[in-house]
This record gives structure tokens, sequence and C-alpha cells, in this order.
């Protein structure tokens, strides 16, 4: 009988030595690795820890959303904590530098940041850009609608303030961004949503530009109104609508 308790209490401790041992780091853990990340950690986590509490939200945040309105020159990101809560809005950043003009990207070499609805499918912890979070451009819409060879790709949101078809922030806000995602990553939020618009569609002066813009292009007005969708779905609920793609490549608003 005491044999039989000692081996039982030996696979025990075995088994907890091993689960020490050969544990997984956690996302947030496995990128403080990178020096990059660990030195924004350093200087942002508790800055914003405390823009956090001064609005009345827990840290961190299990879900972020971000939408970029490319004429505005604007990134938010919105913050909540359950699949049921509307989104709060948690900061805006200035985008600092633009490419190309109104419309989608529809090839590589065209120098335009992508219109429509992605998420976070990368994060490159020792970007040439400072620190950059990558979006899944092309998405199954602009497979449909873009150049079959060669629609582009490498699409990111970075620091350094320069680009060429990207979305690119000053690095200290950068360095903000990655946290929340990194942060919300880790609680579990394997896709993090990002919406590009033409505009902010309730900015009159964007909107009247957008017209002007689209005024001999039927295409570029039809997809600026399937867009606008999701963002008046968004504005009335605070909530991320249901989102398909028809054959023709068209957004569908569930």
């Amino acid at each position: 009988m005491k044999r039989l308790l000692s081996s039982l209490f030996l696979v025990f401790v075995l088994q907890v030595v091993s689960s020490t041992v050969f544990a997984q780091p956690s996302f947030i853990d496995y990128q403080r690795t990178y020096p990059k990340v660990a030195n924004a950690l350093r200087l942002k986590e508790d800055t914003l820890k405390s823009q956090f509490a001064k609005q009345g939200l827990p840290w961190p945040a299990k879900q972020i959303y971000v939408r970029s309105f490319k004429y505005d020159s604007q990134l938010e990101v919105w913050v909540r904590y359950t699949n049921g809560q509307p989104f709060k809005l948690f900061k805006t950043y200035k985008v600092c530098a633009m490419a190309g003009a109104i419309g989608p990207k529809r090839m590589q070499g065209d120098y335009q940041v992508p219109e429509g609805f992605y998420y976070i499918n990368e994060f490159n912890p020792n970007s040439s850009y400072h620190l950059s979070l990558g979006i899944n451009y092309p998405n199954a819409s602009d497979k449909v609608l873009s150049d079959s060879a060669n629609p582009g790709g490498d699409i990111y949101i970075h620091g350094n303030c320069v680009t060429i078809g990207c979305i690119p922030l000053q690095n200290d806000q950068i360095e903000e961004l990655y946290i929340l995602a990194a942060e919300a990553k880790n609680q579990g939020q394997d896709f993090i949503p990002v919406h590009i618009f033409p505009i902010r569609f309730n900015n009159r002066k964007s909107f009247e530009y957008l017209a002007k813009t689209t005024k001999d292009n039927q295409d570029l007005q039809r997809f600026a109104i399937k867009i606008k969708e999701v963002f008046d779905y968004f504005e009335e609920k605070k909530r991320l609508p249901l989102i398909s793609i028809n054959k023709k490549g068209d957004y569908i608003v569930m």
C-alpha cells in the first residue's frame, strides 16, 4: 500500500513539474520577449490603465474594434467586455499620412489603402515601421473584385508615419494600439475587427467630398452605399452587424 501511495505521489509530482516546465507562455508574455514590445509596455501600460480608469473602463479590454476613416485621417478604438455589450469609444488617433484616393484597393502598386471589413491577422514586433498590425487584405470581397492575378497585400497599421498604402500612426500611438490589441488577443479575441471607411459618413464636409469624388463613377457610388450600411448600423447600435459577401463580391449586412 505504501509503495502504491509513493508511486501515485511520484506521478503527481511529475505532472506538476511537467506542467510548470512545459507550460506555454501567454500571448502577452510571448510578445513581451521582444524588446520593442517590452519597452512599449514599460512606457505605456500604466498610462493606458490610468486612461481606462478615468473612463470607468476595466483594464484590459476583452474585445476591441478598430475603425478608420481615410479622408478624415482618423482611427478609432472601441472596447467592450462581453459579446452582448455595446462598444464604447476609448480613443481616436490621427492617421498621420495618406496614400491614394477615395475608393477600395484593387491591385498591387495602386497605392490605395483598402476599404472594407477586415481583421488583424498578424502581430509584427520586429517591423521596419516600429511595430505593426497586419490586416487580412485581400478578403473574400477583394478576391472577387480586385485584380485576380495580383491584388496586392501586406497591408498594415504601423508606426514611422510613412505609407504607400497602409495606415500609419506616430510611434507612441502604434505602441498603444499594439498593446490594446495584444491584450485583447491575450483575453481570447482571435479576430479583432478592423473596418476601413472612405469617409466619416456623418461629417457633412466629408460626405460632400465623397459625393463630388464619386459623381462620375457608379461603381464607387454603389460601393460607398453598401459600406455605409455597416457604418449606420454601428452608429445606431454600437454593435457590429453580421456581414456576408455574395458571389459578386458585394458586402451584405445580415
